[in-house]
């Protein structure tokens, strides 16, 4: 499967190097519990322009990128939550979902928090569905059927870098019950996939300004953006896709749009960082095993090597 960005012999050295360096230091990380997809941006940059280059421009320039196991099909936990936002705009901008006070509540804390119960309510509003007891077959079928407009919706771009991908499950603490236990399967055969070239690309279109609509991407921007002041993350320590994630390590004056996700078994994050001095970049990195999602030091230990590789570049 094609990429959307451009294999780059520099970047793969440097990639190389990093993975080594990581695995070598986290002996418990197998190889094939990481995936790791890194985009460059190049002069011009053609993102974060506030919309002030048009879809057909954008789709126009090549980007230069690594990937290690991008095309793997791995459980995303709250990383589909970017995927649900872009739907989202999709249904308000066509008029397929109503604005409202406590929609926009649910779209923000979805994101900005990532609560899982306002997640809810946003995957009830795309499918027109609702969670609850076991249906009976002909109904299952229907809402199943319903249950599946998100995947319909990122099938029709006809991105191949989201041929893979399953966006049909809402995120959970405790994990689903009743119909939604059904539809995800005994062994959640029906889990949630992405692949870390998917949401690259996913982000990358954000960040370009072209998802959706300009003025659509511009309200999902503000949403992503992580504080990086220690006074900031210390008020929520535990849940503030910083800390433990790849903008941990990042100076003051770096400037982070992400969105982390996590669970007892994964770890993961996507980021868009704009460092002064260095090209801006997107780096999406997904971590599999209990014992490295426990592992808080992952994440920041590859961000800091990315960052370092960018120096070099």
């Amino acid at each position: 499967m094609m990429a959307f960005f451009t294999p780059d012999n520099r970047l793969e050295q440097l990639g190389n190097k990093v993975l080594e360096a990581t695995l070598s230091q986290f002996p418990e990380l197998a190889a094939d519990q990481l995936a790791l997809t890194w985009i460059v941006y190049d002069p011009p940059v053609i993102v974060n322009t506030g919309g002030a280059i048009s879809a057909e421009e954008f789709w126009k320039h090549p980007v230069r990128g690594f990937s290690y196991r991008g095309t793997e099909r791995i459980y995303p936990a709250s990383v589909v939550k970017l995927f649900y936002l872009v739907a989202i705009h999709e249904w308000l901008e066509n008029q397929m979902a109503m604005e409202s006070e406590e929609l926009n509540r649910a779209i923000r804390d979805m994101i900005v928090d990532s609560s899982n119960d306002a997640t809810s309510l946003v995957v009830d509003v795309l499918t027109g569905t609702t969670s609850g007891p076991e249906l009976s077959d002909g109904p299952f079928e229907t809402w199943k059927y319903q249950r599946n407009i998100v995947n319909r919706y990122f099938y029709s771009l006809g991105w191949q870098d989201l041929t893979p991908i399953n966006v049909n499950q809402k995120t959970w603490c405790d994990g689903p019950y009743g119909r939604e236990k059904a539809f995800v399967g005994k062994n959640g055969e029906n889990r949630n996939r992405l692949t870390t070239n998917a949401v690259a690309r996913l982000l990358h279109s954000i960040i370009g300004g072209v998802t959706v609509s300009s003025a659509r991407s511009q309200q999902m921007m503000p949403l992503l953006k992580r504080s990086l002041n220690p006074e900031d993350l210390a008020t929520n320590q535990e849940e503030n896709q910083v800390t433990g994630f790849l903008g941990q390590v990042l100076p003051l004056h770096a400037e982070l749009w992400s969105k982390a996700g996590w669970t007892s078994q994964v770890r993961h994050d996507a980021a868009y960082i704009q460092l002064p001095d260095y090209q801006p970049y997107l780096l999406i990195v997904f971590t599999e095993g209990k014992n490295n999602s426990q592992n808080k030091a992952i994440l920041p230990f590859i961000s800091q090597s990315i960052m370092a590789a960018m120096g070099q570049i």
